[in-house]
C-alpha cells in the first residue's frame, strides 16, 4: 500500500522533472547513492564567472529521489559556487514543501551530489586530486540491457532499471 503523504510541489517534480539529463562537456560531476534503498544521483554542471550556469542531472529511484534532483537543479542554476555548495537538506525539503519522515535521506542525496560535482570541479580547475593517496580510476559498469555506463555502486540502470551485476 503506497502510505507516504507526499505536496503538491513534490508531485509536480515527479511527474514533470526538471533539468534531465547529461552535460557531455561537463566541469563537474558528482555521483552519490544510497545502497539501503538504491536511490542513485548523477549531477553534471556547467560554471561560468563562478556561477553554475546549466544543471543536468540522472536519477534512479523513488519518487522523493526524483522530486530532490528536479528540485535540487533548479535551485542551483544561476547561484555562485559558494551558495550552491552552501544549500542544505533542510533548504531542499523545505522548497518541496516537506518530505515525509522516512523520505528525508533523499534531501541529505540532493545536498551532496551537488556539492561532489562542485568539488570535481573545484579539484579539475585547481589540478588538484580530490582522493589522498594513488588516485583510483573512476570505474563504471555498463547496463547488459541497454548499454548505458552506470556508477559502480549502482545496484539498478539508471536509464531503464534493470538489475546490475557487480563485478567480482
Amino acid at each position: 500500500m503506497f502510505t507516504e503523504k507526499y505536496t503538491e510541489k513534490v508531485l509536480e517534480h515527479f511527474t514533470h522533472p526538471r533539468n534531465i539529463g547529461t552535460l557531455e562537456d561537463a566541469d563537474g560531476v558528482g555521483e552519490v547513492g544510497n545502497p539501503a534503498c538504491g536511490d542513485m544521483m548523477t549531477f553534471y554542471i556547467k560554471v561560468r564567472d563562478g556561477r553554475i550556469v546549466d544543471v543536468k542531472y540522472k536519477t534512479f529511484g523513488c519518487v522523493a529521489a526524483i522530486a530532490v534532483a528536479s528540485v535540487v537543479s533548479e535551485m542551483a542554476k544561476g547561484r555562485t559556487l559558494e551558495e550552491a555548495k552552501a544549500l542544505r537538506n533542510e533548504d531542499i525539503a523545505r522548497e518541496l514543501g516537506g518530505l515525509p519522515k522516512q523520505k528525508w535521506h533523499c534531501s541529505v542525496l540532493g545536498a551532496k551530489a551537488l556539492k561532489e560535482a562542485i568539488l570535481d570541479y573545484e579539484a579539475r580547475i585547481s589540478g588538484q586530486s580530490r582522493e589522498k593517496g594513488p588516485q583510483k580510476p573512476r570505474r563504471k559498469q555498463t547496463c547488459p540491457d541497454c548499454g548505458i555506463e552506470n556508477p559502480i555502486t549502482a545496484r539498478f540502470c539508471m536509464q531503464c532499471g534493470a538489475p546490475l551485476e557487480k563485478e567480482s
